[in-house]
């Protein structure tokens, strides 16, 4: 068999066997398939796409291209979640404590945030000695003792996915569904995951930017599941405007505890409340959706999220007084409020400019592996479809750069959109996708 007979065959838009999928992946995992024969098989890919059986075939070959983390010792059931990443996702901060005090266990690998879209340990590291960097001993150790661990991926999983994931960013194939699909499913297959809820945002905040495309990777990323004897629930949900109010990493963190003390933004409380039950449902804790939402509600309310989530700083070296005490959090030098200049309903947030100005004031990174600021960020004061007076709060930005501010000021004036008529609020979820 040769690399380029592969390439050719799918370039002429013919399907590809098992074997030959697992013999590009495999070669280009050791290096034998060099990155030009790689981009030219993923351009082909993104030209000619691939059927359920090629993506599930490509997402398995993925995932055993490394160590598989075998769960199973630790947990009768492995459920996880996966976002496709939105301005102001701080979801797993609040929803893995709760679904904890459900009696259901995880240990979830995270990343790091690219451009506009936040990552959640980045967000954690906010919190001073907090650990995302944990070795498989030390995961796993974690995981029985205490039955939740947030921390980063090792290399050692899925590494064909790494390899290839870099090439796509360079090569103009980042927006091929199948690759997009088979690199999200075999991270978490080589995790471990058995049951797993798929958080797909569609919007101006999202990569996706209309329903119907979410709705496809979604499908696609079920279906592939199922192909891989997984159970999986997709649920989509809107990006056309941040979730919650604070974009940024300790704006986030604070936002997410003040969520598991009761108090956080409506929007994302029901949010996380739902994709909580989900995960539940799907560690069979519960006989319907319903009968988890009160389960989910019920350690919401007594505080059992609250607590899970202040064990889960201790455990992992956070000094957790500042999470007791949120206001020790990073702070930025410059803060300032910038109020409504006219009266009416917001008829736009635009979330896409929101997360793209956080990365202007430091929040997140232009390139892999460049530093962020913990301490700047954005808080939006509305939501589409609210009424707000003249001379009311609109937005705040924490800046460390005079300059930043001024740039952002402008920009997140122009985000939010007016109108003297009345507006309807953004749905929070637009579908559940079973199969």
């Amino acid at each position: 068999m040769r690399a380029v007979d592969v390439i050719v065959k799918k370039r002429d838009g013919e399907e590809l066997t098992t074997e030959e999928i697992q013999y590009f992946i495999s070669g280009y995992a050791t290096g034998e398939i060099p990155d030009y024969q790689a981009s030219a098989w993923a351009m082909a890919i993104m030209l000619n796409g691939m059927n359920t059986r090629e993506i599930t075939d490509l997402t398995l070959a993925m995932a055993y291209s490394g160590e598989i983390l075998d769960l199973s010792d630790f947990l009768d059931v492995v459920v996880d979640k996966h976002s496709t990443g939105g301005v102001g996702d701080k979801t797993s901060l609040a929803v893995l404590p709760l679904v904890l005090a459900c009696d259901v266990q995880i240990g979830k690998m995270s990343g790091r945030g690219l451009g506009f879209s936040g990552g959640t340990l980045d967000k954690m590291e906010s919190i001073p000695g907090f650990r995302t960097d944990l070795s498989k001993d030390e995961f796993l150790s974690q995981l029985n003792e205490f039955g939740l661990v947030l921390s980063g991926q090792t290399s050692s999983l899925a590494p064909a996915d790494g390899k290839l994931y870099e090439l796509r960013d360079v090569t103009g194939t980042v927006p091929s569904l199948p690759l997009i699909a088979s690199s999200i499913m075999s991270k978490k297959i080589a995790a471990g995951a058995q049951r797993i809820v798929l958080d797909v945002k569609a919007g101006l905040g999202a990569f996706l930017k209309t329903v119907d495309e979410a709705r496809e990777l979604g499908r696609l990323m079920v279906q592939i599941a199922h192909r891989a004897g997984r159970k999986a629930v997709g649920l989509i949900s809107d990006m056309n405007q941040p979730l919650g109010y604070a974009v940024g990493n300790a704006l986030e963190v604070k936002e997410a505890i003040d969520t598991l003390q009761g108090n956080g933004p409506a929007d994302f409380i029901e949010h996380c409340l739902e994709v909580a039950a989900y995960m539940v449902l799907l560690a069979d804790k519960a006989e319907s959706v319903d009968d988890a939402r009160q389960q989910v509600e019920e350690v919401y309310h007594n505080g059992q999220g609250w607590e899970n989530f202040r064990k889960m700083v201790q455990v992992q070296g956070g000094d957790v007084s500042y999470v007791d005490q949120p206001e020790k959090l990073p702070k930025a030098k410059l803060i300032e409020t910038v109020r409504a200049f006219q009266s009416g309903y917001l008829s736009q947030i635009h979330a896409r400019t929101v997360g793209e100005m956080s990365v202007v004031l430091g929040a997140g990174r232009r390139m892999k592996g460049e530093p962020i600021n913990h301490a700047v960020g954005i808080v939006v004061h509305h939501k589409v479809g609210d009424f707000v007076e003249a001379g009311r709060d609109l937005f705040t930005i924490h800046a460390d750069d005079r300059s930043a501010l001024e740039e952002t000021r402008g920009k997140l004036l122009a985000a939010h959109q007016w109108s003297d008529t009345p507006v309807d609020p953004l749905p929070l979820f637009y579908e559940v996708i079973r199969e």
